[in-house]
């Protein structure tokens, strides 16, 4: 059995509860919605079928306020709620960061990483280069590190990537999104990046605002990326393929699936002892949000990427 510890709960982020549920196999509807995420308890309750994974437990939980963690711990059946983060090292075998307040990450990743015990940190991994450069010494010193957005395991993702050869060379794939770049802009990098099956990116340019990134993205050898996240819009996460002969769209909808097998992914990297998903892809995606971030901030100017 592997034993999983927890780690929550940034603004928004369901992750705690969510992932612990599907992991467990049980959860508390009404526990979830008291913390504010109703429609975490709808998909839970309309995937009983498929809940819990065997081999693998989450026993430990930490929050930054006891009373949020003991919350947590009841919306996912975990038995165990710590004082310290640290205070699971030694009592599990793998820890989820599930957190997307990037700018914390390596500070909480920091003692499990120490301590050679296997992290999983919740999308984006970092905001900054010096984090960046951080976490890539430590995967190059064979520390178990692994992150990513979900959407990398996302089915429409999976569909997208058999209908492309139907599509004819493909010259353009658009995507829109709600909120964000710095914590949503992994999603669509992450779904688009891997359909393609993980280009050189070349340049990036955000010619967009605050709240409302548009993000271009040039690739070695490809087509031409446009990202478009805003704040203030409805819809859900979708992308668009067009190549010289056919086009598509794609609305991303089954989070709960692509959840369920990004943990999945996860837990077999912990039994390999290693992650299955090469590093140097998600390094490239965070060198990427960050070219974004840097762009926007410079007034749209275009930021060439480090070969």
């Amino acid at each position: 059995m592997i034993k999983i510890g927890i780690i929550g709960m940034s603004p928004g982020n369901a992750h705690p509860s969510s992932w612990s549920a599907i992991i467990n196999g049980d959860f508390d509807g009404k526990e979830i919605e008291d913390l504010g995420f109703p429609a975490v308890t709808t998909y839970l309750n309309a995937n009983q079928a498929t809940l819990g994974l065997p081999g693998a437990q989450v026993t430990h939980v930490w929050a930054q306020d006891q009373s949020l963690a003991k919350q947590i711990a009841k919306s996912a059946k975990i038995e165990n709620v710590v004082a310290s983060p640290a205070d699971m090292i030694g009592q599990v075998d793998a820890v989820i960061l599930a957190r997307d307040d990037a700018e914390n990450h390596r500070e909480m990743a920091k003692p499990f990483i120490d301590a050679n015990v296997p992290i999983f940190i919740d999308k984006p991994l970092c905001s900054s280069r010096d984090d960046l450069n951080y976490f890539a010494a430590e995967i190059a010193k064979g520390k178990f590190i692994m992150s990513c957005s979900s959407m990398r395991y996302a089915s429409e993702c999976m569909t997208a990537k058999t209908d492309l050869p139907n599509l004819g060379k493909i010259e353009l794939i658009t995507a829109v999104g709600k909120k964000d770049w710095i914590k949503y802009g992994i999603h669509m990098l992450e779904a688009i990046f891997s359909i393609l099956n993980d280009p050189k990116p070349i340049s990036v340019v955000n010619s967009g605002k605050e709240d409302a990134a548009i993000v271009t993205i040039n690739l070695e050898n490809g087509p031409q990326i446009v990202i478009q996240l805003m704040m203030e819009i409805s819809g859900t996460f979708q992308f668009s393929i067009f190549g010289q002969q056919n086009w598509k769209l794609y609305e991303v909808k089954n989070s709960y699936a692509m959840f369920r097998d990004n943990i999945i992914e996860f837990i077999r990297s912990v039994r390999d002892g290693e992650p299955r998903l090469d590093f140097a892809k998600t390094e490239q995606l965070i060198n990427v949000l960050i070219a974004g971030d840097e762009s926007l901030k410079q007034g749209g100017k275009l930021i060439t990427l480090a070969s």
